[in-house]
């Protein structure tokens, strides 16, 4: 019997990867309402990543930050965001009006901890509102230690900077990056972010409109590559650490099974200077992070089923480290 959750893209991934019987193990600790574990958890973060389709059906990632406590949980089915994306942001309209599928996650880099929410968005006056369809954690790999640092000499946001192809300045960005997020949804536009991370090189500029990278061996789900099983339609956003500024990319996404590795063509790219009033300390790299080899991706071998791989329940410290009922 299929786990509840589980679409058919997601299925086809999993079989895929030899990895359905994971993906069986973690979709018993999915959740449709927020635990107060996970309520704690989310009021204390500081950076949310929201994934969503703008108007015309593209998709994008987006990062939004602010002190603990603009993420709130006032029942166990609704997720309160008080804050709004740079005023140039493609999906600020979409967050902002009546009704947008969103996927989140909520990350803490000084822990490595990060808690997804995906569901239904509705805007309001101070930012939207979530209603909560599928709640989960992640497994702490590949995620740079990072503590936020407050700077009262944050410049305001400044005009986005657009092109349908990356600048020589970005594809820097997009070779040196440690993270990025990626929003995708399935064929009836339920959304989802997820997170990706490596040493600085994971990802691959192989022109100004393709990117490749590695698919490294994560909790068993497939959510992100099932989804593109059946929608390519894909959103990056890079963060820059140091300076608030991120880089937004849509586009579209194809997987490579045979080496474990995905080509994205962006169709465009919006940089938004400032957008986000948080910076951050330098990285500690991720003891999972494999070494980049961005030429020539190695063929994977899915890993043995672990306490820390087989899903976030299984890990002690992690918000919904309390399984629900098989």
């Amino acid at each position: 019997m299929a786990v509840v959750g589980y679409h058919r893209g997601e299925r086809a991934a999993q079989a895929l990867a030899g990895e359905t019987e994971r993906a069986d193990h973690l979709g018993r600790s999915f959740r449709d309402t927020v635990p107060a574990v996970a309520a704690s958890f989310l009021a204390q973060r500081q950076l949310l990543v929201v994934g969503a389709a703008d108007g015309a059906g593209r998709m994008w990632a987006t990062a939004l930050a602010g002190e603990p406590d603009f993420i709130s949980v006032p029942d166990e089915r609704t997720v309160s965001v008080a804050a709004v994306p740079h005023p140039d942001d493609p999906l600020r309209e979409a967050l902002g009006g009546p009704a947008v599928r969103v996927g989140t996650i909520a990350l803490e880099p000084a822990t490595r901890r990060r808690m997804r929410v995906n569901g239904t968005a509705r805007g309001g006056d101070l930012g939207f509102v979530l209603h909560a369809e599928q709640v989960f954690s992640n497994c702490p790999k590949y995620i740079q230690k990072r503590h936020p640092v407050r700077d009262a000499q944050a410049p305001l946001p400044g005009p986005a900077r657009r092109g349908s192809e990356l600048t020589t300045a970005q594809r820097i960005v997009v070779g040196t990056a440690d993270t990025f997020f990626l929003a995708t949804a399935d064929r009836d536009g339920r959304a989802d972010a997820s997170h990706r991370g490596g040493n600085p090189g994971f990802v691959e500029t192989l022109s100004p409109t393709a990117l490749r990278w590695r698919e490294y061996p994560g909790n068993g789900a497939y959510m992100t590559l099932g989804n593109l099983e059946l929608n390519p339609r894909a959103g990056l956003v890079l963060p820059d650490w140091e300076t608030g500024d991120l880089l937004l990319l849509t586009g579209e996404a194809r997987t490579d099974w045979q080496e474990r590795s995905v080509t994205f063509e962006l169709t465009a790219a919006v940089e938004l200077p400032g957008a986000l009033p948080l910076r951050w300390s330098e990285p500690q790299y991720s003891p999972a992070n494999p070494s980049p080899t961005p030429r020539s991706p190695a063929p994977w071998s899915g890993p043995t089923p672990s306490p820390r791989t087989r899903g976030c329940a299984s890990v002690p410290g992690h918000p919904l480290a309390t399984r629900s009922p098989s």
